[in-house]
């Protein structure tokens, strides 16, 4: 359970990772030991998974993304999803329910590579059909 201070010191995370340990002991009034254990402790217990950057516009503005719905064999899922996250490119799987069986994000950095990992995709042992829909702009993002 997490108290007071875990969710300020876990709310100033989600805003902004690089805040220093020390500038949130500063703005919560406690130790700087005190905020470093909350850390390690939310880590531990896996309220904390992991830090990560977001990429600037300007980085985002030079890679192509696509969902691609994914329609596989039954009682393949397991498998497909191991070798979709072998695939660099690939950067997020999801089942689903409706008329496909998985969901994925990639990224790359032209249209053609695009064309080849959805022909990566397509080869693997267990999936049936793809269809892909190519993001031409990002009106709002509030993935982490």
């Amino acid at each position: 359970m997490l108290d007071d201070l875990d969710q300020k010191i876990l709310n100033a995370m989600v805003a902004d990772s690089s805040t220093s340990v020390s500038r949130m002991a500063r703005r919560f009034k406690v130790a700087r030991s005190t905020v470093q254990a909350r850390l390690e402790r939310m880590e531990t217990n896996g309220t904390i998974a992991g830090y990560t950057i977001k990429l600037g516009d300007v980085m985002q503005a030079r890679r192509v993304r696509a969902t691609v719905l994914i329609e596989i064999e039954p009682r393949s899922s397991a498998g497909v999803v191991t070798k979709l996250k072998a695939i660099p490119e690939v950067e997020m799987v999801a089942t689903s329910t409706g008329r496909v069986d998985l969901i994925a994000q990639i990224a790359c950095g032209s249209t053609e590579e695009i064309d080849d990992t959805l022909e990566r995709i397509t080869a693997l042992s267990g999936v049936t059909d793809i269809e892909s829909l190519i993001h031409l702009s990002t009106k709002f993002d509030r993935s982490v």
